[in-house]
């Protein structure tokens, strides 16, 4: 949403982009989930289940946070906000351009309403400082009243301490299940349940950790799902911008291709989490059929270029590149 002198408008929805895949776990993977009792010999931690079929599987929320860290790694973002256990990550503190102030330091942040991390994945408001010129003219509400204000953050322009706004998250990542197929050796639900681990369609990890100086071994079990499991893994992304649009769909084929070459889940370092991506379908949604909207040519252009199937990550990425070299014009 934004706001044009003094009106709240609505932000536009031109269509949807369904990206499907199937997700193919090469080395055992562990997403943790709570554990309801503490049983002697039994698993330090334990896979997260679906509660009516005891399944494993795959949080979107985990997969969402793994592509967003990395394309804050790519986009070379600074961590401009604080979390828990002294832990820091980047977001927009506004729909607007402007710096965030932690311990003393300020640090600058490109507003959600461009920024490519946060107009993707969303972001939280919080107090920051904004050009006073923007504060008056879209009516924001100061931190303090009479309003903060100071001329130092960038040459001679007075800014303002603002509450902050927050931005949607433009993608939409779905929990994923395990594949369930008409071809018996293609069907992960069948094939897990014929795991002899002791453990319901998942394997144990069994580690020490050495002590150095007695070299006394503390043991733990780490339950994962083995390898060879497939998800099926599906995201769907709102089109607002044309040609924010297509940069955003690369930007993600490329983190999806950088998630191969690290890990999803725990234990990453010690061999855990290596995936797959395989067989995208990329099906388009086009709503202007319905509502009719100024765009909509450009967006059924951007649908012709986009639709259809590929193999891999390395092809995704080389189609939505030459999207974004011949980008899908804008109407009229």
């Amino acid at each position: 949403m934004t706001v044009s002198n003094g009106r709240r408008i609505q932000k536009p929805l031109l269509g949807k982009v369904k990206l499907t895949s199937q997700l193919v776990i090469k080395t055992g993977i562990h997403i943790g989930g709570g554990s309801e009792k503490l049983e002697i010999g039994g698993l330090d931690k334990a896979v997260i289940r679906d509660p009516l079929t005891d399944y494993p599987y795959l949080p979107g929320s985990s997969l969402k946070g793994k592509l967003r860290s990395i394309l804050e790694r790519l986009l070379n973002k600074p961590m401009n906000r604080p979390g828990g256990s002294n832990t820091y990550r980047y977001e927009s503190d506004d729909l607007e351009s402007g710096f965030s102030e932690i311990d003393g330091h300020t640090i600058e942040f490109v507003g959600a309403r461009t920024c490519r991390i946060s107009r993707l994945f969303g972001s939280t408001g919080t107090k920051c400082w904004v050009p006073t010129a923007i504060r008056i003219a879209q009516r924001l509400d100061p931190v303090d009243n009479p309003p903060n204000t100071r001329s130092d953050l960038r040459g001679d322009e007075e800014y303002t301490y603002i509450k902050g706004r927050n931005s949607p998250s433009r993608l939409i990542v779905r929990d994923s299940y395990l594949h369930q197929d008409q071809d018996p050796a293609k069907d992960s639900v069948k094939l897990l349940k014929q795991v002899d681990t002791g453990l319901y369609m998942t394997e144990w990890k069994f580690e020490n950790g050495i002590d150095r100086i007695t070299a006394a071994a503390n043991p733990r079990q780490v339950e994962r799902v083995p390898a060879g499991a497939i998800f099926d893994f599906e995201m769907v992304y709102t089109i607002e911008d044309v040609a924010q649009a297509q940069e955003d769909l690369l930007h993600l084929a490329i983190a999806l291709s950088v998630l191969e070459d690290d890990a999803l889940g725990g234990h990453g370092s010690r061999g855990y989490g290596k995936v797959k991506f395989q067989n995208f379908k990329l099906l388009p949604l086009d709503y202007s059929q319905y509502f009719p909207q100024p765009e909509q040519s450009a967006v059924q252009q951007l649908i012709k270029l986009i639709q259809g199937d590929e193999s891999t990550t390395e092809s995704l990425c080389q189609k939505l590149k030459q999207l974004v070299l011949s980008p899908a014009k804008e109407s009229q």
